[in-house]
Formats: C-alpha cells, structure tokens, sequence
C-alpha cells in the first residue's frame, strides 16, 4: 500500500461541455507534447489501419443528449482526474503511483511501476494508460514538464490540452483555492465533480452544457428588419434569397 499527503493546492482542470466542440485538438496536442516529455515515448501503433492501438493521457467521447428538439451532441472529454483520495495510489504495491503534496498532480514512476495494472483496476474512470513497449502504466501529468518550465512565458505554462483548444473550452487552475479563477467558473456555472459517489474526490471539473435554446427563442433574437426600408436594390436581393 502507497501512503500520500493531500496539500491544499489542487492543480486540475475545468472542462466546459457547454462549448467543447469535440474536434479533438487537445488530444492531438496531447499526444504530441508527451511524446517526447515525462513520460515519453507514447507508442502508436498502426494509427491509420482497422485496428489502431497505443497510449492517450485525453480521449474524447460523444453522446447524443436528451430526445427531439431539446436533444443535443454533447462531447465529452476524460482525462485523469488527479483525484484527492486516489485509489489507484494506495493500491500500488511499489509506490510508482504516486501524489505530489505540492500541487496534488498524480504521477507515475516507470522506472519502479511493475505493470501489474492494479492501478487500472482500481481507477473507476479508466484514465490509466498501459504501455505494452514499456510494460508500465501511463497517465496525464497535467504536463508537469511544461507547467513548471521557467522558460517558457507565463501564459504558456498551461497543459497543451488547454493551450490548444480553438474554442476555450478547458481551463487550468488551483482548483484547492476558492478565489482563483477556475474555482469562480465552477460557482458561477455550476460545475461538477464526476461519480462523486465513488467517494475518490476528482479535481477536475466539468461545466454542464447550458439549456438548449428553442425555436422560439431563436426567432426573437432575429433582427427586425422592414424590407420597404431598404433600398430598391437591396429589396430585390432580399426578395430573390427569400424564395
């Protein structure tokens, strides 16, 4: 068994479904940076044939939401969770699973991690990674590698998921500090922890998508336009892109 010290920083994620657009950029970036970074290298095997196989620390799932006009596609981005009571830590038989008391960033040490797999087992999220070239288990770091890299500028010390996404989607913070921003942007939108109920207390967040909007609602938002206010010209094109 693996004993760890929770700290009061959180180091995590806020992943907003309402805007996540699932293009996939941060798992893309995600590949990239950590192929050749802490826990390099990341195999990739056959990636364009039947039966693709290798090592992602981010996978995106998509789900149809909800039924007739109200229904929605709502992507679902999983990652690790870097939970504050991780399981899959203390059931590491030789302390290669491992949480850090500085930031409460969950690691993996390969040069001690057997590849028992217990680690996966007992992560109710499927976040752990097995490498079969290494025979160890993978997980994300948050890009520990790149958070802490003093040379790089400050806006850039973020995950590469979040640096890359095109439509904001995810945002990195002190999750463990109620004043800092991402934990604002949980109150505010009421983000989630998720399966609470497994009692593991995930850092990450998720922002739930926001109501659809209605027919109606999107025909009040049209702007009124009288087309004998509009010049001769205008009105015939208005009429002819009408039929």
């Amino acid at each position: 068994m693996t004993a760890y010290t929770q700290g009061t920083k959180r180091l995590g994620l806020v992943i907003d479904l309402d805007t996540c657009v699932g293009c996939h950029a941060c798992a893309v970036n995600c590949k990239e940076w950590n192929t050749g970074g802490h826990s390099a290298p990341l195999p990739d095997r056959d990636p364009y044939g039947a039966d693709p196989a290798g090592v992602w620390f981010n996978r995106i799932h998509t789900f149809e939401a909800g039924e007739g006009p109200t229904s929605r596609t709502v992507h679902f981005p999983k990652s690790c969770l870097h939970c504050a009571e991780p399981l899959c830590v203390t059931v590491c038989p030789t302390g290669a699973s491992y949480k850090r008391t500085e930031d409460g960033i969950v690691l993996v040490n390969a040069d001690t991690c057997i590849g028992c797999k217990l680690c996966s087992w007992a992560c109710p999220y499927g976040a752990r990674e097995f490498d079969d070239d290494d025979g160890v288990m993978k997980k994300c770091t948050l890009c520990v590698d790149k958070i802490y890299n003093e040379t790089l500028p400050e806006a850039e010390r973020v995950p590469a998921c979040v640096s890359t996404c095109p439509a904001s989607a995810r945002h990195f913070g002190d999750l463990g500090d109620p004043d800092s921003a991402v934990s604002q942007l949980v109150a505010e939108r009421g983000g989630y922890e998720l399966m609470p109920e497994m009692g593991y207390a995930p850092t990450n967040r998720y922002l739930p998508p926001r109501a659809a909007k209605t027919a109606k609602t999107c025909a009040s938002l049209e702007p009124k336009i009288d087309p004998n206010a509009l010049h001769p010209v205008l009105r015939w094109v208005d009429k002819f892109l009408s039929r």
